[in-house]
């Protein structure tokens, strides 16, 4: 026998094997669920109202994860950096399609998620991975919430492989100095002692323009990156973050190494002939275009090398050029505009390292000021007696 409710509030029966039954019409269908107890179907009919008073239609209520994230990518696409994007679906595509997609969006719950992460463990997928999946899933789910498509995130609360922090590999400034010196010979030489020198990122070195330097103010500005896009080749946009784009000061060593990289830009220019691409690049290929991420790679594995430096990416300058600039007392403000930070205190949580090397200078500091200077007793007790007479 059903339970009376008003009119669209859904039905309730009692089932002959003792189990409960909840009904709810969307449009013109009905809907319905099994459940242990009356008050589970009371639940369950409060959500399905809820969600119909939200815009929740028949189609909507059926679609699977995979169909919403279709739809979900196509506009997030338009908000996200390219790569960004391009790194979204991929996990989409390897990860969470080909294991919850075929499951609807309104079944989905914390026990399927966290049971998906502890598959993909299982399955040897590295921890970063499965923590950026879980971001994905997550901010797709935060915007179904927004749509009324559920009335809770089903990833909110899962337990996720915590973050496996490698110990950071740099230079120190002996190495430094031994990595430049084996470099003279390199083509690369200007752009390995810009990367040192301001913490650089490669696509942003690679995005650099004759036109970004200010000769008269020696100052150089980064305000574009070029970055190879699966699928789409290479392409220029605006740096990782806002902070990213910054000027940043240059020394006269610098500013002396750019203007040998300009002579000899313009040699090779000269023998390309009609065959160069005029982009104003100051670190271009051969042929004028934006150099190759992996003849660079190429060619720094060499010079580590020739210079008996334990291999490291190309990526660790820049935490070279932090670290150095940390330890020899640069002010983390200063080091955070420099590498295009959004605050200090972004610098000092990556570059936690430097710190406790800074603070070793701190105590000695410390301990010279605090440190008891010996005295005569004796002549402090018969001053504190001349002091009260």
């Amino acid at each position: 026998m059903a339970t009376r409710r008003g009119k669209h509030e859904g039905s309730i029966y009692l089932m002959s094997n003792g189990t409960w039954r909840a009904q709810v019409t969307i449009g013109k269908k009905r809907i319905g669920c099994i459940a242990k107890s009356k008050a589970e179907c009371r639940d369950w009919v409060r959500e399905r109202l809820n969600e119909i008073d939200k815009g929740m239609t028949f189609e909507r209520h059926n679609i699977t994860l995979a169909e919403y994230l279709k739809g979900w990518m196509s506009e997030k696409k338009n908000a996200v950096r390219i790569k960004t994007g391009f790194q979204y679906q991929r996990l989409i595509n390897l990860y969470i399609e080909p294991n919850i997609g075929n499951i609807k969006l309104k079944d989905l719950n914390l026990h399927i998620v966290g049971h998906f992460y502890e598959s993909l463990k299982e399955r040897g997928v590295g921890v970063s991975n499965i923590r950026y999946s879980h971001r994905v899933l997550h901010c797709a789910l935060e915007q179904a919430l927004k749509d009324g498509l559920i009335i809770r995130n089903p990833s909110h609360g899962a337990t996720v492989p915590r973050a496996i922090h490698k110990e950071m590999k740099i230079l120190n400034d002996e190495q430094v100095n031994l990595f430049l010196v084996a470099a003279s010979g390199s083509r690369y030489q200007a752009l390995y002692h810009l990367a040192v020198t301001t913490g650089m990122r490669i696509s942003e070195l690679r995005g650099l323009c004759w036109s970004d330097i200010d000769w008269i103010k020696s100052t150089i500005k980064v305000n574009r990156q070029i970055q190879d896009i699966p699928g789409k080749g290479t392409m220029s946009g605006a740096p990782k973050t806002y902070s990213g784009i910054r000027t940043i000061l240059l020394g006269e060593t610098s500013l002396n190494m750019l203007r040998e990289q300009n002579q000899r830009i313009e040699a090779e220019a000269s023998r390309a002939g009609d065959s160069w691409k005029h982009n104003d690049l100051i670190f271009p290929s051969n042929m004028g275009t934006p150099f190759s991420d992996a003849n660079v790679r190429k060619d720094f594995v060499a010079v580590l090398k020739a210079a008996n430096i334990p291999r490291i990416r190309f990526h660790d300058l820049r935490h070279t050029a932090a670290s150095l600039m940390l330890n020899h007392g640069v002010p983390a403000l200063v080091v955070s505009k420099i590498l295009g930070h959004s605050s200090p205190s972004v610098t000092l949580n990556i570059y936690a390292h430097s710190t406790i090397d800074m603070q070793s200078i701190a105590a000695g500091i410390m301990d010279k000021i605090v440190s008891p200077t010996p005295i005569n007793v004796s002549q402090l007790h018969s001053t504190a007696h001349g002091c009260t007479r």
